[in-house]
């Protein structure tokens, strides 16, 4: 399957499961997981990136994510499995 499979050229979003899945949601995730894990990230954009972390959740389990690829920075896994489903 290809990317254009899931999501075609001049789609930017599908519903899967009732939740409506946006193009570059995971990306986004892996750019804010990434500035959540840095130490060297200020407390504001850790706060906000945090944040983005948790309201992308449901497309990110929608998407089955977590079901194949499993986390390995242990605070960011916690993080991931707290947060409401």
């Amino acid at each position: 399957m290809q990317a254009e499979d899931m999501l075609p050229d001049g789609q930017n979003q599908v519903e899967r499961d009732g939740v409506v899945i946006r193009k570059g949601t995971v990306g986004a995730f892996l750019a804010n997981a990434r500035l959540w894990c840095d130490p060297a990230t200020a407390a504001q954009q850790r706060q906000e990136a945090e944040h983005d972390i948790i309201n992308a959740l449901p497309v990110l389990r929608a998407l089955g994510l977590f079901d194949v690829l499993a986390i390995r920075d242990d605070a960011l896994r916690k993080l991931v499995e707290t947060a409401e489903e």
